[in-house]
């Protein structure tokens, strides 16, 4: 599937400043994550359960 053709949000994450933007679009085998200031760029994927493993310790900080 080709960046165009995913379906992109802002992380709940990102900065509110704008500076700091994260998107990621989810898929049933992926989570793809991108610069939302770089769209061009190539993104990076990564599976389901290792995106729900970095998210649970990226919360507990």
């Amino acid at each position: 599937m080709s960046a165009s053709e995913l379906d992109w949000f802002k992380s709940s994450y990102s900065s509110a400043q704008g500076d700091d933007c994260v998107e990621v679009a989810v898929t049933e085998q992926a989570v793809h994550v991108r610069d939302s200031k770089d769209v061009n760029r190539p993104h990076f994927v990564v599976g389901r359960d290792e995106w729900r493993r970095f998210v649970g310790f990226a919360a507990r900080g």
